[in-house]
């Protein structure tokens, strides 16, 4: 059943349906704000857990969002004792600035208008994200401006340069905008067997590994993900790359019917919760996909073949992982290291001096670990 959301507006009880991607609540209460509320008074009211419901100037709201998340980062939060306590920190900080900026909150009309002053057209956004409309929805700014900013890049795409193309992602589906790992998949040498044969991709989000891989020479790819986002992100992505015929969509689930002579997976690589569905492709609690493609790996695959894992170490250098977890994962599922490929991050990140964590993501290593049975 669908949350609803109620607030009182020119003495007129009223309601709509309430979507919140990250799985809020539907807010306790709510007061109808325009242009007249002061950025300080906006912060309050949302710190004390109240709801704002935007009824003014939409450029107006995108700067009063701004100036209350200045108010928000006057406090920074405090250093741990170890990486992982400041990364727990980070996060702490990170969902109360989330949960006080979504606080400010919009009304989607029966088809999507946004009925606000200088508001842009967000109908097709909103329909790409949610899917039809069915009556009025209320939303906050901030899900609303990453539904728009999904959107422009799935119109524009990403380039992939070892792909050759672009790659079009769809709202709450990760993009593939660190480049390191594709390279990596485009490197590795192939299993002999592997141009005749057949190749998995677990977990393939916007397809592009699957796309890689059907562009390097393998016979037929079969691609798989949990998400129906992401399920009909990839089989867009392989419709325009022209790929239908080499590479088949399936899920949800990790790993299809029978077996491989490659099995490719790129699992989240930090072991904490999502807040999100976009998060669910970085972080799995307990690294759940990743000790499931372990687990199945020996028998999933034909003679002779080999599974490539891409993974980061920056759940080890933080210490969310234990150092040798992955070894002994590996080990313990009847696996052996054939070889292993490194690469360096070249996101912005990894550059920035200013972020707590900068020791650990200077320091990251992506590898892609070619597996075989032992």
């Amino acid at each position: 059943m669908s949350a609803t959301i109620h607030w009182t507006e020119s003495h007129t009880d009223h309601r709509a349906r309430w979507h919140s991607e990250s799985a809020a609540p539907p807010p306790g209460r709510v007061v109808v704000a325009d242009d007249r509320m002061s950025a300080a008074t906006a912060h309050r009211l949302a710190c004390e857990g109240t709801a704002l419901l935007w009824r003014g100037d939409y450029p107006h709201a995108r700067r009063l969002l701004t100036a209350m998340g200045r108010r928000v980062d006057r406090k920074p939060p405090r250093p741990g004792n170890s990486p992982a306590e400041t990364f727990h920190l980070l996060r702490r900080a990170r969902g109360h600035r989330a949960r006080v900026l979504g606080r400010l909150l919009v009304r989607l009309e029966d088809d999507y208008t946004l009925r606000l002053r200088r508001a842009p057209d967000v109908r097709r956004a909103c329909a790409e994200a949610y899917g039809p409309p069915r009556g009025p929805l209320v939303v906050s700014l901030t899900e609303l401006l990453g539904v728009v900013g999904a959107w422009q890049w799935r119109e524009k795409g990403v380039d992939v340069p070892a792909l050759g193309a672009r790659i079009h992602p769809h709202y709450g589906v990760f993009s593939p905008v660190r480049g390191e790992y594709v390279d990596l998949v485009a490197r590795a040498p192939l299993p002999p067997s592997a141009h005749r044969r057949t190749a998995f991709d677990l977990g393939t989000g916007t397809g592009v590994l699957a796309a890689l891989l059907a562009r390097r020479g393998v016979g037929r790819v079969v691609a798989t993900d949990a998400g129906p986002r992401a399920l009909a992100c990839a089989r867009d992505n392989v419709r325009r790359l022209g790929l239908d015929g080499r590479v088949r969509i399936t899920g949800p689930c990790l790993y299809p019917r029978g077996r491989a002579s490659l099995v490719v997976c790129n699992p989240p690589w930090i072991p904490a919760r999502p807040s999100s569905a976009l998060e669910q492709g970085v972080y799995d609690p307990d690294s759940a996909m990743l000790r499931g493609f372990l687990a199945e790996l020996t028998d999933r695959l034909e003679p002779g073949g080999e599974g490539w894992l891409i993974l980061s170490d920056l759940a080890e250098r933080l210490g969310l992982r234990p150092p040798g977890e992955l070894a002994r994962l590996i080990a313990s599922s009847g696996l052996r290291v054939a070889g292993r490929l490194d690469t360096r991050p070249r996101h912005p990140r990894a550059g920035d001096t200013t972020d707590p964590l900068h020791a650990a993501r200077s320091a990251e290593i992506t590898s892609l670990w070619r597996l075989t049975p032992a």
